[in-house]
C-alpha cells in the first residue's frame, strides 16, 4: 500500500474566531474540555497508519507548538514516525500574502525529501474523524488526479456561511469550488481535504505560485477542474468546522448529546491528547450536574446544566452555569448565575452576579479577566 505523508493545513484568511484567536489557533482552541482541535486530525491520521506528519502555524504558534510536543502521545511509531511544527515566513497575523500555498514552498525541501509518494492535507480548524487509509485507498483505486472530501449538509442557509462548498457533477466529479452564499440549504461542504500524489502536489503548489501571489491550494485546484480528474468522496459521521464564534460554540455543544458523542468517541478510534496528572473532579453535597461535559481536576459546588467544564475549574456554592463553555481554571464565585457564555482560560468571575446571554449569541469573557 502507497505510503502518505500528513499535512495539517491552517485556516484561510476569511477565516476569524473572535476573542478566542487572539491568544492562539483554531487547532489549539479547547474543545470538549479536554481535547484541542488539533488531536481529531492528528489522531485521523495516527489511526489511519500514517505516521509522518507535518502541522502547518501561520498565527500564535505557542500554545500549539507546546501542546503537540514531541508528538508521541499522539501513538507516532518513535523510530519512524514524527509530527513536525512547520512555520510560514510572514509574521502578519492577516497577511493576504501569507498562504497555505506559501507555506508549502517555504517547507517545499521538507516535502520533496520525504520517501512518501502520496500526501493527504486536513484542516486544522475543522472537528470531524475519516479513515484516511480508506479514503487513499479509494483515490488510488480510482486512479483520479485528486480527491476531495466533503460533507452533504441541509441547513447550509443559517449554518456553515464562511465554508466553501463542492459542486459535483453526477460522476461525483468536482465541476468547481464556491463560498457557501447561504442561497440553498442542501449543499456539499468542502472539508478542506485533499488526497493526491505528491508529485502532483509540488506541481500545483508551483503552478499556484507563477499565476498569483495571493493563491492557495483551493484555488489553484479550483482552476484545474476542466482539467484534471477530481473526485469527491462523500464524509459520513459527525463534523463541526471552526469558521468563527457561534460555530465554536454550536460544535461544542452538539457533542453534549450522549448519542452523538458516542459516534465520535469509541474504541476503535480514540482521540488521543496531551494528558495531565490532575486528580479527579470533586463533586460537593451542594453540587448539581446536568447533561454536562466536566473534565478531570474540577471542584463543582454550585449548579451545571447543559455545558461544557474544561480541567481545574472551580464551581463555588450557590453558582449556576448554564449552556455554556468553560476553559482551563476558570472560577465561578459564589452565587453568580452565568449563560450563554464562553468563559476563557484563568478567567475568574465573582462580583458580576448575573450575566446572561442568548445559546444563539453566546457571550465571551476575555482570558485572564476578572469580572
Amino acid at each position: 500500500m502507497a505510503r502518505a505523508l500528513g499535512i495539517v493545513s491552517f485556516s484561510e484568511n476569511h477565516i476569524w474566531v473572535d476573542g478566542l484567536e487572539n491568544y492562539r489557533s483554531i487547532g489549539a482552541f479547547s474543545f470538549l474540555g479536554r481535547y484541542r482541535v488539533i488531536d481529531f486530525p492528528i489522531s485521523n491520521f495516527s489511526n489511519s497508519g500514517i505516521d509522518r506528519i507535518q502541522v502547518y502555524v501561520r498565527r500564535r504558534p505557542q500554545s500549539l507548538v507546546q501542546h503537540i510536543g514531541t508528538g508521541r502521545h499522539f501513538n507516532i511509531n518513535s523510530k519512524s514516525g514524527y509530527v513536525q511544527i512547520m512555520f510560514t515566513d510572514s509574521q502578519e497575523e492577516n497577511d493576504y500574502y501569507n498562504t497555505d500555498v506559501k507555506a508549502y514552498m517555504s517547507n517545499l525541501e521538507h516535502i520533496e525529501n520525504t520517501s512518501n509518494t502520496h500526501v493527504v492535507i486536513a484542516p486544522a480548524y475543522m472537528v470531524y474523524t475519516q479513515d484516511f487509509d480508506a479514503l487513499l485507498k479509494t483515490h488510488i483505486e480510482s486512479e483520479a488526479d485528486i480527491t476531495v472530501l466533503y460533507h452533504s449538509v441541509d441547513n447550509a442557509k443559517e449554518a456553515y456561511q464562511n465554508c466553501y462548498c463542492v459542486n459535483l457533477n453526477r460522476q461525483k466529479g468536482v465541476e468547481s469550488f464556491e463560498r457557501n452564499n447561504g442561497k440553498l440549504k442542501n449543499r456539499n461542504i468542502f472539508m478542506d481535504t485533499y488526497v493526491m500524489k505528491k508529485e502532483v502536489f509540488i506541481d500545483l503548489l508551483k503552478e499556484a505560485q507563477k499565476t498569483s501571489s495571493m493563491y492557495t491550494l483551493r484555488m489553484i485546484i479550483n482552476d484545474k477542474c476542466s482539467e484534471m480528474d477530481i473526485r469527491g468522496v462523500a464524509h459520513r459521521g459527525f463534523f463541526a468546522p471552526i469558521t468563527d464564534f457561534k460555530s465554536y460554540y454550536d460544535g461544542n455543544m452538539s457533542l453534549l448529546d450522549l448519542k452523538t458523542a458516542k459516534a465520535v468517541f469509541n474504541d476503535s478510534w480514540p482521540i488521543y491528547t496531551r494528558t495531565n496528572d490532575s486528580c479527579p473532579t470533586q463533586y460537593f453535597e451542594t453540587a448539581d450536574v446536568k447533561r454536562s461535559f466536566v473534565a478531570n481536576g474540577c471542584m463543582i459546588e454550585g449548579t451545571v446544566e447543559n455545558s461544557v467544564v474544561g480541567r481545574e475549574c472551580v464551581i463555588k456554592p450557590g453558582a449556576v452555569v448554564k449552556n455554556c463553555i468553560i476553559l482551563t481554571n476558570v472560577v465561578i464565585g459564589e452565587g453568580v448565575h452565568i449563560e450563554g457564555q464562553v468563559v476563557d482560560k484563568n478567567a475568574r468571575v465573582t462580583k458580576m452576579k448575573e450575566i446572561l446571554a442568548d445559546p444563539e449569541m453566546p457571550g465571551y469573557i476575555r482570558r485572564n479577566d476578572i469580572v
